[in-house]
């Protein structure tokens, strides 16, 4: 498990990257990854090409993520999940809240 962050040269986005294990061994780093982040106009991406397994817990970080955002359209952005991690957020219809790619 392995939680990762960088931010674009303008500051403006910030990518956390997910490797192995999406799960409540993550919480502390996630929620560091962006609470050292102020509140507001960003937009967080949150990549899990490298992740394996998410559950339940990583769902409700990426909640606390989205209200630590701006909640507009498109502040938080999940992409590259595996086939598994894709059928979890449909199910989910976490579609209603993140862009999905």
């Amino acid at each position: 498990m392995s939680i990762s962050k960088s931010l674009s040269t303008d500051g403006a986005k910030v990518t956390i990257t997910v490797a192995g294990r999406f799960d409540f061994s993550t919480h502390q780093d996630f929620i560091k990854a962006y609470k050292e982040q102020p509140k507001g106009e960003k937009e967080y991406v949150v990549d899990l090409s490298h992740a394996e397994y998410m559950d339940s817990s990583a769902m409700g970080m990426l909640l606390q993520l989205r209200e630590h955002s701006s909640k507009k359209p498109g502040s938080v952005v999940l992409v590259n999940g595996n086939e598994a991690i894709q059928d979890i957020l449909r199910i989910a219809n976490f579609s209603a809240l993140f862009t999905i790619q």
